[in-house]
């Protein structure tokens, strides 16, 4: 059994269950099972140093930590440190991992992930350029014959797939960056490549508005946000992909595929966000986007199937033991 263990934040559960599948892909036993943790006040303030509320102890009805234990716990995000304390207290056995730095020490679990901008360096430390998520090749594969996604497949070579965040906590889509993005996004399309793509949550009207209109003008294929997420299907049929760099995780998706990636940056930015970047770009797989295609294809970077084999490695050495 694997417990997936977090406060139910979709970035860190999302993460969590990519590591947990790869995990069973690979030979792991067993099944998932998501454990989400909601503290209330004052011990929420605590965290991730302090105790778990008391009305979660495993003891208690509805328990989110309540045994029987499992073989492995992943957990993520600083409200479930303490719970996966508990955990190890309760059931020394149970192997731990957390993904991103617990702000509690590398004692904190038997493995722990970081990307490599974090600083957390130790003998358990796994660090990786990208970051664990749940697109996988059979993934890819399945949404590439999905007949709900087939105006993807008839459109013609080559075709880029345009990922679009929106407004972050370090940058923001002012009238400028929209008409720059957009400007270069015309003279993609004038080359004669294929453009297709979609908003996210974070995206704004204005700038869904001008890319959609673009898109279907130049006849592209847009996704509006109704019907079901082409995400994965557009990462399956692209040859590239114009992805924006308010998100991290968009781009270590797409790096999984061995696509290159041109990289829009609007007004703002973050020194480990540059520095995330300047590391995908030394191994060919970031460029940055000035409206044309750039680059080739390179070996995929799969960080999820990385940290599973990290820990199936560190479980087997230490049933050996």
């Amino acid at each position: 059994m694997i417990w997936v263990l977090t406060d139910g934040k979709a970035g860190d559960e999302n993460q969590c269950l990519g590591v947990a599948e790869a995990i069973l892909q690979q030979g792991g036993r067993g099944s998932i099972s998501v454990r989400r943790v909601a503290p209330g006040k004052p011990w929420i303030w605590l965290m991730p140093r302090g105790p778990i509320d008391p009305k979660d102890a495993a003891s208690r009805p509805g328990s989110p930590i309540a045994p029987p234990y499992p073989d492995l716990v992943i957990a993520s995000g600083r409200r479930a440190v303490p719970y996966l304390r508990a955990i190890r207290k309760a059931s020394p056995s149970s192997f731990s991992a957390i993904l991103k730095d617990p702000r509690t020490g590398p004692a904190s679990a038997d493995l722990i992930w970081v990307p490599a901008h974090d600083r957390l360096r130790r003998a358990n430390v796994l660090v990786t350029v990208t970051s664990p998520h749940r697109v996988s090749r059979g993934a890819l594969a399945q949404a590439a014959t999905d007949p709900r996604f087939a105006p993807l497949a008839a459109l013609p070579h080559p075709r880029a797939a345009l990922l679009v965040g929106g407004d972050s906590r370090h940058h923001r889509f002012k009238p400028e960056d929209i008409a720059r993005f957009i400007d270069q996004l015309e003279q993609l399309a004038a080359s004669g490549v294929s453009l297709m793509g979609s908003r996210s949550r974070r995206t704004p009207q204005v700038l869904a508005d001008a890319i959609g209109a673009l898109v279907t003008r130049t006849g592209g294929w847009w996704w509006d946000g109704s019907g079901a997420n082409p995400y994965f299907a557009l990462l399956a049929q692209a040859d590239a992909i114009v992805a924006t760099a308010d998100s991290v995780n968009m781009i270590g998706e797409a790096a999984m595929t061995g696509k290159p990636i041109l990289v829009f940056e609007p007004s703002g930015g973050h020194r480990k966000i540059q520095s995330y970047l300047e590391a995908l770009k030394v191994v060919k797989a970031v460029h940055h986007f000035a409206g044309r295609l750039e680059g080739d294809p390179y070996p995929p970077i799969d960080s999820t199937q990385e940290i599973a084999a990290a820990i199936l490695a560190r479980m087997a050495a230490r049933q050996q033991q």
